[in-house]
């Protein structure tokens, strides 16, 4: 291996084999990659049947919460420290272990006979998940030239999409004929077929010259990383950031980033090489994938409970519906090189961005008649508009860092999105709580007064729940349901205009910062002024 962390020639695949079969090798990488992102999504449409003490767990809303969080919370939390041993230790070697660790997690969790099993196998999930995420784009940025990675990177892009839909339609497919655990248990044949194809077609690539291991600097991201996504979570929970729990994890979450970000800045070999961030493809790109996915996220997750609680479709259909917007992804990031080229990659950036803005001005006005077609044709300009500007945005990230580097910058755009995708969960979530909540009160209060029926306080908090609990009280609960929908609606117009003014954010970021140039250049021109930064640093500890 060179000096910056291309593969080594150890064990069946050589350099020149390996070259040779490297869109073998992305093949392999893609199916770790769909395995880990659909089993972000696939659980949400089985929490219906989760909470059934005849079908599933009998589990409650705060333990199917935790079943959800458990898997962000451990896998967010983790992401900096695997991308960073990736490069240090090998990054098939993660590979292999998280695949193993993850197959081993999801068989425990197919076959959890309580709550608090699911909730334990889902965090270890996320823990394998974690040690194979980062290393899919740095063994990306070592084994394709420049010329041929941002097509790599697009056909990577177009597999988070296809991804993100077979989550929710293959887990309502399976619902639908086998019993909930096999959501979870289609992984391992995955995994397995992964396993058996990593040797022969996927180097080993690491940095050969790393330096000293950054211990505090990796000590102090998981505790900053970890408190951090708590509070993001809780607070989207409990629509509340005054309970001393959610201010605490995070004001302290906040305080040793901080510190950690400071420790990073000062020492000779960090992990996080602050001086990325110098770089403005660099910095824009990350600031772009936050605001996007932030506002995105919450969003697709609500759409979801529309779709079930609102429209009343079964969870087949609504994972169904999800598949055009895939579709979107699919087609649209291959794509998204050639248009770079064409028009270049700030203009291209501003016209997808605009349009999930127009997408999100439409759910502003969405209604439970709008005609399921027109949705469907929003979902697919949104992720083909996403797809446009996140894969030449993932582009520069990974060429703006040398490549012994890449898992480091993999974990931090991974990380990023993350984190993101729970802030937006959480805080639009917040936003449709303050709006649902006391909409429905008065009607609650009547009907339950009616019935002599007190629920359970969670009952008011959600439309799922408040429909669950209407449907306990036959003929009188339908005046429920109608109440329960408007407030639902009302709160996801709320949502997202949030969203838009995000959106309308990032637009004028990448307006104002985005630089013009491809990224490889970007990336070279990067090089150059790190590698001149650290002439001057030497120069500078030589004269003192």
């Amino acid at each position: 291996m060179d000096p910056d962390g291309r593969w080594t020639r150890r064990g069946p695949v050589d350099e020149r084999t390996a070259y040779r079969r490297r869109w073998g090798g992305l093949t392999v990488l893609i199916i770790c990659l769909l395995v880990i992102v659909a089993d972000n999504t696939i659980l949400n449409v089985a929490l219906r049947t989760l909470s059934d003490p005849s079908k599933g767990l009998g589990a409650s809303q705060a333990q199917l919460a935790w079943a959800i969080n458990a898997y962000t919370l451990v896998f967010a939390g983790l992401l900096f420290t695997f991308g960073i041993l990736g490069d240090r230790w090998g990054r098939r070697r993660m590979l292999v272990s998280g695949l193993i660790v993850f197959g081993t997690a999801s068989t425990l969790t197919a076959y959890s006979q309580t709550p608090e099993q699911l909730i334990a196998a889902r965090a270890a999930m996320g823990f394998g998940a974690a040690m194979v995420m980062p290393q899919t784009l740095s063994v990306i940025r070592n084994l394709f030239p420049e010329e041929e990675r941002g097509r790599a990177i697009g056909l990577w892009a177009g597999a988070v999409g296809l991804a993100l839909a077979i989550g929710p339609s293959a887990g309502g497919l399976l619902l639908e004929n086998f019993w909930w655990g096999s959501i979870f248990l289609i992984n391992v044949p995955f995994v397995l077929i992964g396993l058996s194809l990593m040797f022969f077609l996927v180097p080993e690539s690491r940095n050969e010259n790393p330096g000293r291991l950054d211990l505090l600097g990796v000590a102090l991201s998981i505790p900053g990383l970890v408190l951090l996504i708590y509070g993001v979570i809780t607070a989207g929970e409990r629509a509340s950031l005054f309970d001393v729990d959610v201010y605490g994890a995070l004001l302290l979450g906040v305080g040793v980033l901080v510190l950690f970000l400071v420790h990073e800045a000062r020492t000779p070999n960090p992990s996080l090489d602050v001086r990325f961030f110098r770089d403005p493809g660099f910095s824009v790109s990350i600031a772009v994938i936050m605001v996007l996915f932030f506002s995105m996220a919450g969003i697709i997750f609500f759409l979801s409970f529309y779709w079930q609680s609102v429209r009343e479709f079964s969870p087949l259909v609504a994972g169904l519906l999800i598949l055009p917007s895939a579709l979107g992804q699919m087609i649209f990031a291959p794509l998204s090189p050639t248009l770079v080229r064409l028009v270049g990659r700030r203009n291209l950036a501003l016209v997808g961005v605009a349009v999930v803005c127009c997408c999100f001005a439409f759910y502003t006005q969405l209604q439970e008649t709008t005609p399921v077609a027109l949705i469907v044709v929003f979902f697919f300009l949104q992720n083909s508009a996403m797809a446009v500007v996140l894969t030449p945005a993932t582009d520069t990230i990974m060429a703006s860092v040398p490549p012994g580097k890449a898992g480091s910058a993999s974990a931090v755009q991974n990380t990023v999105r993350q984190v993101s995708t729970a802030m937006g969960v959480a805080v639009l979530g917040a936003v449709i709580s303050f709006h649902y909540r006391p909409a429905i009160e008065p009607t609650l209060t009547r009907v339950t007064e009616e019935t002599h029926r007190h629920p359970d306080p969670s009952v008011g908090e959600s439309i799922e729940s408040t429909v669950a609990f209407a449907k306990t009280l036959g003929a009188s609960g339908d005046a429920l349901i109608a109440p329960a929908k408007t407030a639902f609606l009302a709160g996801l117009h709320m949502a997202a205009t949030v969203s838009l003014v995000t959106g309308l954010l990032g637009l004028l970021m990448v307006w104002i910062w985005m630089p013009r140039g491809t990224p490889a250049a970007r990336g070279r021109e990067g090089a150059g002024r790190r590698e001149r930064a650290s002439s001057e640093e030497g120069e500078s500890r030589g004269e003192a």
